[in-house]
């Protein structure tokens, strides 16, 4: 993944869960540092993207992330995914992994990046004709990725520069398996 920049959005509300579900353990491990843990284990100094909580930051810090905290992050995803693409600087690309999905295996995470890398705008994953997570987007997209505000995150920028090119085949249900109720942690979707 050279050159490509980790981005985990983590400044969700967890509305529907009805407590930081970031913060949750599955087996022991907050479902925020599982998702972290394979973003490092794809890629090197993943940035996260967080409100400002302190317990997250240090969790998130020591499953080896740099933080941003992102003080408008209520505006929406696109707004914190503008705020990480600013601070992530001149990458290459920035592959935007979503923290409430931790089921996504490393591989996945660097093939999808690795399309980025060999001159594709945009790269997603799709498990059985789904289209799921993470989105990895290259340079090229910058402005538009800074201009994003909003809760649709980078939903349009996929559409414009995305097609069947950018959709790539995985064996990995993780890409389509998040978390947004306790009865999402016990079977996947």
């Amino acid at each position: 993944m050279s050159g490509i920049r980790a981005i985990l959005l983590a400044a969700g509300s967890s509305s529907r869960f009805g407590s930081n579900k970031l913060l949750h353990k599955i087996n022991g491990v907050e479902i925020a540092v599982m998702s972290a843990r394979n973003l490092a284990a794809a890629s090197t100094n993943p940035l996260a993207v967080i409100k400002s909580d302190a317990a997250l930051e240090s969790a998130l810090r020591a499953a080896g992330c740099d933080i941003v905290v992102c003080g408008n992050a209520d505006e929406g995803m696109g707004v914190s995914l503008a705020c990480a693409v600013r601070a992530g600087g001149g990458a290459d690309g920035w592959i935007v992994a979503l923290a409430d999905m931790p089921f996504i295996k490393p591989s996945t995470i660097t093939l999808i990046a690795e399309h980025v890398t060999r001159g594709a705008a945009v790269a997603a994953p799709v498990y059985r004709g789904r289209r799921g997570h993470p989105v990895c987007f290259s340079a090229s997209l910058r402005d538009e990725l800074l201009s994003l505000n909003g809760d649709e995150g980078a939903r349009r920028v996929f559409q414009r520069h995305g097609g069947a090119h950018s959709l790539v085949e995985v064996d990995d249900p993780g890409v389509l398996r998040d978390i947004d109720t306790p009865g999402d942690i016990g079977s996947p979707s």
